[in-house]
Parts: C-alpha cells; structure tokens; sequence
C-alpha cells in the first residue's frame, strides 16, 4: 500500500510528536493537525481498538487522506485494569497528567502488587483500502513516587524493567524501542511492506 500522505487523529501534541518521530524513516508526509479538517471524536468506546478506529475513521473522512489514530493507555493489575481506556481523564473529564497521576498513587497506596502494562491500539483508515490494525504492549510495574522529567502522562511513574528505569528517565529514543507504541507502530510498518 503506497501511502505518502497521512494525518494523525490525535489532539495531544506529545503523542503525535512521538508518531512522528518513528515513523519518520517512512517517507511518509505527515500533516500537522492543524492542516486538516480537525474532528473532536467522543472516545466511548470500551476498548483501545475500537476508539482508535472511531478516530481513525472520522479523520480519514474528513481530510480525505490516510488518517491514523492511536487509542492507548495503562493497565494495572491491581485496579482491575484501570485506567484503561480512561487513562486520559482518570481524574476527571479535564483532568491533567499531574491529576491522573495523583490519582494512581492514592490508589495505590498500601498495594504490594504494583504490575502494570502500557497498551497502544493503532488503527489505520485509507481511502479505498482495507483498514490496517496493529497493537504493543509493555509490561512494567508503577513506582512510589514519580521519578524523571521525560515523557508525558504516566511516564514519571511506569518502571520499566527492559530499560531498568522509568519512562521518565528515558530518552525519546530509548523509549521508542521498547515502549508500547514504538512496537505499535513497527508492527503497522511491517503490515504496511507487505
């Protein structure tokens, strides 16, 4: 599938800086959000795959290119899986990344298992083309207080043993490796070679 334009169906500018910067050996054109016919989609889905293709799909319709929408968030095991698809308003409707973190760690407190994972749900509508799907995941635990000033949302709390520190403390690169999405998206790359 020959693609050279795409949008990328998200309103967080952290996370389409960290699309664009792995998917930048593609020689794909990324449009800046700002370029296109943004659409605000309610995520009300109760899976990761189904928002991202929710978003994915308005956002094709509405620019009429190759439009690709991530859906992610974080899993712990001893809140039943939450956050989960709430990961972004945990806290509340507008709630930032310092509420949601507050948050966590309260309801963490006096909990021994603190296993969690990241979760990254790609969704990728083409005009007349068959949609493409591909999803990562990266196992962790969450730490006692947050620690390092990289990242954005969960990262100052999510260890990850793979890089022997949290997301946090990592760089863009190292956390591209191994993290949720970077595995997200070459998984969609190698999808997209075929």
């Amino acid at each position: 599938m020959n693609i050279n334009k795409l949008v990328i169906a998200s309103n967080n500018k952290k996370k389409r800086a960290e699309i664009e910067q792995i998917l930048e050996h593609l020689n794909i054109k990324v449009v800046p959000a700002s370029e296109t016919n943004f659409v605000d989609v309610v995520e009300d889905a109760d899976t990761f795959s189904g928002n991202a293709k929710k978003k994915a799909y308005a956002f094709m319709q509405a620019n009429q290119c190759a439009a690709l929408a991530d859906d992610s968030g974080l899993c712990v095991s001893a809140l039943d899986g939450a956050p989960g698809v709430y990961s972004a308003r945990f806290a509340g409707e507008h709630a930032t990344d310092a509420d949601n973190n507050i948050k966590l760690l309260h309801d963490l407190k006096g909990i021994n298992d603190r296993s969690a994972h990241f979760v990254c749900a790609l969704h990728l509508s083409v005009p007349n083309h068959e949609d493409i799907t591909a999803e990562g995941k990266v196992n962790g635990f969450i730490v006692e207080q947050e620690t390092g000033d990289t990242g954005f949302g969960y990262d100052p709390l999510f260890f990850c043993p793979e890089l022997g520190k949290t997301f946090a403390q990592s760089t863009p690169q190292e956390k591209a490796a191994i993290s949720h999405r970077g595995r997200a998206l070459r998984a969609l790359q190698q999808k997209l070679s075929k």
